[in-house]
C-alpha cells in the first residue's frame, strides 16, 4: 500500500505543465469577465460530427504554448453549431434556427462563422473588445500558425 502511494505521488509531482487543461467559457460567462477583465475572445465554431474539428482538438488545441497563451491572454469559447441553447450575447439572445428534421445552425454559429453564405468547419474567430472580428479562419489551423496569429491580436 505505501509503495502506491509512492508511486502515486511521484506520477502526479512529475506530470509535465503540458498537461495543463484548456480554460473554455461560454458568451455569457466571457462577456461579464471582461467588464472587468478585458480581453480578446477566440471562438472555436464545431459540429460534433467534424473529423478536421476533432483533429484541431486533439492537436493544436492541446498544444501546451496555445494552452498557455489561451488561458492567459484571451476568453476561449467552442461553440457547437449545431447547438440548441439560446445564448445571450452582445445584448442580444441567438437561438437555434431548425432547417430539417431534428437539424439545422445556431444564429450565432452563422453569423460569426459563415463565408459566402456558408458555415465551414472548423472555423476560428477572433473578437475584439468591441465584438468586431479581428481574425477569421475557415479550416484546420496548426499550432504555430495559431501562435502567430494570437501574438499578432493579443493585448
Amino acid at each position: 500500500m505505501k509503495k502506491l502511494v509512492y508511486i502515486l505521488l511521484i506520477f502526479f509531482w512529475a506530470i509535465p505543465s503540458s498537461f495543463a487543461q484548456l480554460k473554455t467559457y461560454t458568451f455569457e460567462e466571457a462577456e461579464k469577465l471582461a467588464k472587468e477583465t478585458p480581453k480578446t475572445f477566440v471562438v472555436f465554431i464545431n459540429a460534433s460530427w467534424c473529423n478536421f474539428c476533432k483533429m484541431m482538438e486533439n492537436s493544436t488545441l492541446k498544444n501546451p504554448e496555445i494552452i498557455t497563451m489561451l488561458n492567459t491572454d484571451f476568453y476561449f469559447i467552442s461553440l457547437d453549431a449545431e447547438s440548441k441553447n439560446d445564448i445571450h450575447f452582445n445584448n442580444h439572445i441567438f437561438k437555434f434556427t431548425p432547417n430539417g428534421n431534428n437539424t439545422g445552425l445556431h444564429e450565432l454559429a452563422i453569423s460569426l462563422g459563415t463565408i459566402n453564405s456558408q458555415l465551414i468547419y472548423p472555423t476560428t474567430t477572433i473578437l475584439g473588445s468591441d465584438y468586431s472580428i479581428l481574425f477569421q479562419k475557415h479550416s484546420f489551423i496548426k499550432a504555430e500558425e495559431l501562435l502567430v496569429v494570437l501574438e499578432k491580436v493579443k493585448k
